[in-house]
């Protein structure tokens, strides 16, 4: 058998479960590694090229529109999460949550970025007083973080 054709086999049937395919194509062609932690990838060379391929098309192509590239920050204090409950509601038992700064205990507890919806709001009540201040046209390239129960690439 040619070394081709054992490759093909080794990778799942897309028809028969789309989700092993789609790992075994990724592991296969070596875009992703597991790290060390449940649920969290290496992106390997070859998967970064293709998305620093893809975030320069998008980023042309959004600062032609008018977008500006920003960064909000990775932790979220509980209390600004609150105001936005409705909207964190599906994904709360997901979220990553900070108690320690080094040894000391936070007087508040900080989530890991589960979404950016909050911080933009809270940054746009700071700085946008009137329709004079829009349209406000941000981007972010960023991770974002979730404890999921089922962790495939």
């Amino acid at each position: 058998m040619a070394k081709d054709e054992k490759f093909v086999q080794q990778i799942t049937d897309m028809e028969v479960d789309f989700a092993q395919w789609y790992t075994d194509v990724v592991k296969k062609a070596e875009l992703i590694d597991y790290s060390s932690v449940k649920g969290f990838f290496i992106i390997r060379p070859y998967a970064y090229a293709l998305w620093e391929n893809i975030q320069a098309v998008l980023d042309k192509r959004f600062k032609e529109l008018g977008h500006e590239n920003v960064s909000m920050p990775l932790l979220i204090p509980e209390s600004l999460l609150e105001k936005e409950k409705s909207h964190v509601e599906g994904f709360a038992p997901e979220v990553a949550w900070v108690t320690y700064g080094g040894s000391e205990k936070l007087t508040e507890r900080l989530c890991v970025r589960p979404t950016s919806e909050t911080l933009f709001c809270d940054h746009y009540r700071n700085i946008i007083h009137s329709w004079r201040d829009l349209p406000k046209l941000y981007n972010q390239w960023c991770s974002v973080l979730r404890w999921e129960k089922t962790t495939r690439p």
